[in-house]
């Protein structure tokens, strides 16, 4: 899997989404992960609860820091990822696959303009086209 998947759209805060249909998934990206080193807690929003583009949706702690988790949308929380509750440390060994966050119903595809593109991402970190290494 690429650290930063060309299907995705991101957020300056280091947050990514997938859409499918109208529903979004969102977890954080692989390069916060790295910077926020070993992951030991993560605090999610029940379902039903409704998140605003750009504010905190929940809490990620690692071993160095604790830090906001920033919506990329806005919408209804449709499902928590239970399994990363329990396993925080899905969201270090797997990002874009079993350490989601939380799905959510899309309030309003306009948003997504607001993100920026796999390469627009990895431009704003820092990585060049195609260069993957540590």
């Amino acid at each position: 899997m690429s650290r930063v998947p060309d299907d995705l759209r991101y957020s300056k805060e280091h947050e990514w989404v997938r859409l499918d249909g109208e529903t979004a998934t969102i977890g954080i990206t692989h390069f916060a992960s790295e910077q926020l080193g070993d992951v030991v807690f993560v605090e999610l929003p029940e379902k039903s609860a409704s998140v605003r583009q750009f504010a905190s949706l929940g809490v990620v702690e690692s071993v160095k820091a604790a830090s906001d988790i920033y919506s990329p949308i806005s919408g209804e929380v449709v499902e928590r990822n239970v399994k990363v509750i329990e396993k925080p440390e899905l969201v270090n060994t797997s990002p874009y696959e079993q350490g989601w966050m939380v799905k959510v119903k899309l309030a309003d595809k306009g948003e997504l303009a607001k993100l920026m593109s796999a390469q627009d991402y990895r431009a704003h970190i820092g990585e060049a086209a195609g260069a993957g290494g540590d």
